[in-house]
């Protein structure tokens, strides 16, 4: 049986860790440095780095302090923010991440999946959905969750693995940092839509929420989050004791 990931997540703004709720009201974490290497060290199965404001500021993604972070860990990273060309791919996978995360730059242009699979292969490409209920349908945000696009998130997401992605990472904007639980309505929606691994985030408040995500769903393969581990609510090595209590298989 494959273990099931815990991966947590290092939302980068001007530099610095932040957290939000709902997308909203960032306030100040860490160093992303810092917390990078205690995570690599404290069994975090992979870790993702998204420069959140890098799309909606129209800007590249900073490299400096991304080639820092990969220097200093020894687990996989997957990397989004400002991907907007295959030029951007080539340059943060020089940099040192295992996986390219995209998200506006494929709404903006969905070949962009197709062209950057051909170059680096399937398990390189991640499209990262921001996605929200509106007027009880689910649709897909841009720009860090500040845009409707208008497109409906399922067929969205069919497309983008049917162009490439070999990993979908679904960012449940209704959820997120409310600590109630992950979306498990959205993920059913998704892992029944496609066949390539999905990475539950938003909503997790306690190590019950990810047994609860497993059981509830075994198709998700992986629980990420953010302020529950940076803020030391919840340690891994505690949370994957428990998974491994309830005979959810994870990397000990």
């Amino acid at each position: 049986m494959i273990t099931k990931r815990i991966i947590p997540c290092l939302d980068v703004k001007d530099g610095r860790v932040v957290k939000g709720v709902n997308f909203e009201g960032l306030s100040d974490v860490s160093s992303p440095i810092e917390l990078a290497k205690y995570y690599s060290k404290n069994g975090a199965d992979e870790l993702v780095f998204y420069d959140i404001t890098a799309s909606s500021e129209g800007r590249a993604l900073f490299t400096d302090i991304l080639c820092e972070v990969a220097k200093t860990i020894f687990i996989p990273l997957t990397v989004g923010g400002g991907i907007n060309s295959v030029s951007d791919f080539d340059r943060v996978l020089k940099c040192g991440a295992d996986k390219v995360s995209v998200n506006s730059g494929a709404i903006k242009n969905p070949d962009l999946i197709y062209e950057a699979a051909k170059l680096y292969g399937n398990q390189c490409v991640v499209i990262s959905a921001d996605v929200k209920r509106v007027d009880g349908v689910f649709r897909v945000f841009a720009k860090g969750g500040r845009e409707n696009t208008g497109m409906e998130a399922i067929e969205w997401i069919k497309k983008c693995v049917q162009m490439g992605a070999g990993e979908v990472v679904l960012n449940s904007i209704d959820t997120d940092g409310v600590k109630n639980g992950f979306d498990l309505e959205m993920l059913e929606a998704v892992t029944n839509a496609v066949n390539v691994p999905v990475i539950a985030s938003g909503g997790a408040g306690k190590i019950e929420d990810f047994a609860k995500l497993f059981k509830a769903n075994p198709k998700v393969d992986a629980g990420l989050a953010a302020s529950i581990f940076h803020f030391g609510e919840v340690a891994i090595s505690d949370l994957k004791k428990a998974l491994a209590a309830e005979t959810i298989p994870v990397r000990l």
